[in-house]
């Protein structure tokens, strides 16, 4: 690994957790550039799930149960 990767991990590490996400949100989306469309096929999306648990077609599980799950996945 060259110094310079090693020194913005070292950096990358100390940033507070809301940091290092929009830092890897960031990287991620200059490995794969987003789509034109793929902000509004988001919406329309999530519109339908939100519908969806609305109208009573699908439950949605709290969110302490969601957190748990994934505390056990990922200790």
């Amino acid at each position: 690994m060259s110094p310079l990767l090693e020194q913005l991990k070292a950096t990358a590490s100390s940033l507070a957790a809301p940091e290092r996400a929009e830092l890897a949100h960031y990287l991620l989306e200059t490995l794969e550039p987003a789509e034109e469309d793929v902000s509004e096929a988001w919406r329309t999306e999530l519109a339908r799930r939100m519908a969806d648990i609305r109208s009573g077609k699908v439950a949605g599980k709290p969110v302490e149960q969601v957190l748990a799950r994934l505390r056990e996945l990922y200790p």
